[in-house]
């Protein structure tokens, strides 16, 4: 067989479709180069509790990152460890205080799989439940006891900007903040120096497998440094402009099977 690869699947706008599948064709792909002997990882901005269905329907064995790195661990092997890297919680505190002189919807903290809400918001929350979820609703600055993995300030578009220079400002030394994608106008925020590429760093030397042999799917702002972290790193056709110019080569988009085309012909699969 080809030497062992290591593949490296975001999951939003990448592995799944608009409509939150994986499509047949990507699992008979996926499953076939398992069964040849490679690889196969997640690595998404998401917790963990929203990510294992789609760690089981892949029958994955691998470790995964979640919040962009700052949460690394394998769930089926705890000999790997986990890697947990939150948020000062006075930092945190800091940030819900300066806020207050902005206009937004809600602030959510997230310390593993449990979420603080500032406000009650019965929509976020369905969003964000996912599994055997602890929800706590009031003021995270009374409430929060733990060091946060991530943060969420929910606002309305005119405000992103704003907020984000803000925080580059007055926090750029101690944290890390990207927006999501349309349309949640969502500020995301994690310690500094923390993205999908540093989990991948750990995975693949827990692995064995060098940075050449690396195949990294992505699409948005939060995959660009393991996107230059693999040593081949792909862009979904639906991607940001600044992530296609970086990629080694770009697919077709999630709505297409981006990824089964990219991998069948690299592997040549005739499935």
């Amino acid at each position: 067989m080809t030497e062992k690869h290591l593949i490296v699947l975001d999951l939003d706008g990448t592995l799944l479709t608009n409509e939150k599948n994986i499509t047949n064709r990507t699992k008979r792909t996926l499953a076939k180069l398992k069964d040849d002997g490679h690889e196969v990882m997640i690595a998404t901005g998401r917790p963990y509790r929203s990510s294992e269905p789609y760690y089981r329907e892949l029958d994955l064995q691998t470790p995964i990152v979640n919040f962009n790195g700052a949460f690394v661990h394998h769930p089926k092997n705890s000999a790997f460890g986990a890697f947990h890297s939150p948020l000062d919680i006075e930092v945190a505190k800091e940030i819900v205080e300066a806020v207050q002189n902005f206009t937004y919807h809600n602030i959510i903290a997230e310390v593993r799989d449990d979420v603080f809400f500032h406000y009650h918001d019965e929509k976020l929350i369905d969003i964000l439940q996912m599994g055997s979820t602890n929800i706590t609703t009031g003021d995270l600055r009374n409430f929060l006891s733990v060091p946060p993995t991530s943060m969420l300030i929910h606002t309305e578009q005119q405000y992103v900007d704003m907020i984000r220079k803000h925080l580059s400002d007055v926090h750029a030394e101690v944290i890390d903040h990207r927006r999501w994608a349309d349309p949640f106008h969502v500020i995301e925020i994690v310690r500094t120096g923390l993205n999908k590429a540093v989990g991948l760093d750990r995975v693949s030397k827990y692995l064995d497998i060098p940075k050449n042999r690396i195949i990294a799917f992505g699409d948005e702002d939060n995959d660009i440094e393991m996107i230059e972290y693999a040593g081949t790193g792909v862009a979904m056709g639906n991607a940001i402009n600044d992530l296609k110019t970086l990629a080694n080569a770009t697919t077709l988009t999630n709505e297409e099977d981006g990824i089964a085309v990219f991998l069948e012909e690299r592997f040549n699969l005739k499935l």
